[in-house]
């Protein structure tokens, strides 16, 4: 399926891409063949930079610019939550002031700023390969002050190595990123081959846990929606992540699916729209926007702002593929069969 790019925003975005962003996907899961999981795969950037394309604005209204979940502590606000989740990789990483740094996937720059912030790294570099949110991380950045510390890049993180150059950077990260990629081999290959000998790499993986069985056809539904609902060319299990990290050489120091933790709320629970477990007063705020009437009102306004022109056409489209991630993102918690936050830390080893 060849997809053209129509009406360009100046801002970087596509109409065309956003319009033809679902018909990536059967709806049915049961429908689906390798044909179409080929044909994601080999088209993976124009099926991410469609989701993005229309899915930014709705991301930073509904969630915050750090586009990722997290842990929660008895009594933390969501904010707090998301920055004290990005520390937690930086501490693991052992990222130390002076250090080079890059950020694979940076999204608009929430955690490269807030990250940049916690260790003192001397450059801290976010590569995208969406134009219009590599826009939005430098201005948000340059209002902070941050952009002698911290750097933006348009570029594709499968081609790290012609991009920066083999021993580039003393750490890498990636937040919730990388499966987005086509395979775990060859960004994760590539992540290595840029890092310093002794270099670390830390990343948050999206995952199927390994109890995630695809001949089961409600197991197989479930990652069709995921990939459909978030821009994912292909779901894949915990395991494939772990046996990636090892087969392109690192040496893995650390691993944890930090779902599994026994938290006071579930990562999941600010798409709940349950006012009850809101820990702060700010977060009934963002509860109340994955409630049925928060949602009622967020799609009117976007819809208003689509057809005047504010927006790219299209948006709303995208609009209810977040509402099916936001249905199959819960059911994959309370099931255990899907993590946002199966967390590696590996090493390159010296020589």
């Amino acid at each position: 399926m060849a997809i053209q790019n129509g009406n360009t925003h100046a801002d970087g975005r596509s109409d065309s891409r956003i319009q033809n962003y679902t018909k990536f996907w059967q709806k049915d899961s049961l429908k689906e063949d390798d044909s179409d999981n080929t044909n994601r795969l080999d088209s993976y950037t124009e099926v991410v930079n469609g989701y993005y394309d229309g899915a930014t604005d709705l991301y930073e209204w509904g969630w915050s610019t750090s586009f990722h979940f997290s842990r929660f502590y008895k009594g933390e606000s969501f904010a707090a939550s998301l920055a004290r989740h990005e520390h937690f990789l930086a501490a693991k990483m052992n990222i130390r002031a002076g250090m080079r740094v890059l950020d694979v996937g940076c999204g608009v720059g929430g955690p490269a700023r807030e990250i940049a912030m916690f260790t003192d790294a001397g450059e801290l570099v976010g590569i995208n390969n969406n134009e219009f949110q590599v826009g939005r991380a430098r201005k948000y950045t340059k209002k902070m002050g941050l952009e002698n510390q911290v750097k933006f890049v348009k570029g594709d993180f499968m081609k790290l190595v012609e991009q920066f150059g083999e021993g580039s950077f003393d750490a890498v990260y990636a937040i919730e990123a990388t499966v987005h990629a086509p395979s775990w081999e060859g960004v994760y290959g590539e992540i290595f081959k840029i890092l310093k000998p002794g270099g670390v790499f830390g990343v948050y993986e999206w995952c199927m846990t390994d109890t995630w069985d695809p001949s089961i056809p409600s197991h197989k539904t479930l990652a069709h929606e995921i990939e459909l609902g978030n821009g994912i060319p292909e779901m894949r299990s915990l395991r494939l992540a772990r046996d990636a990290m090892k087969n392109v050489g690192f040496q893995v120091e650390f691993e944890e699916d930090l779902a599994e933790r026994n938290d006071h709320v579930e990562w999941y629970y600010p798409l709940e729209g349950d006012y009850r477990k809101a820990q702060t007063f700010m977060d009934w705020f963002t509860v109340w926007r994955t409630t049925w009437f928060g949602m009622f009102v967020m799609h009117n306004i976007f819809w208003l702002l689509e057809l005047l022109g504010f927006l790219p056409k299209g948006t709303i489209e995208v609009g209810a593929a977040l509402k099916v991630a936001q249905t199959s993102l819960i059911k994959g918690g309370q099931t255990k069969l899907f993590t946002p936050m199966y967390l590696m830390v590996g090493r390159k080893p010296d020589n």
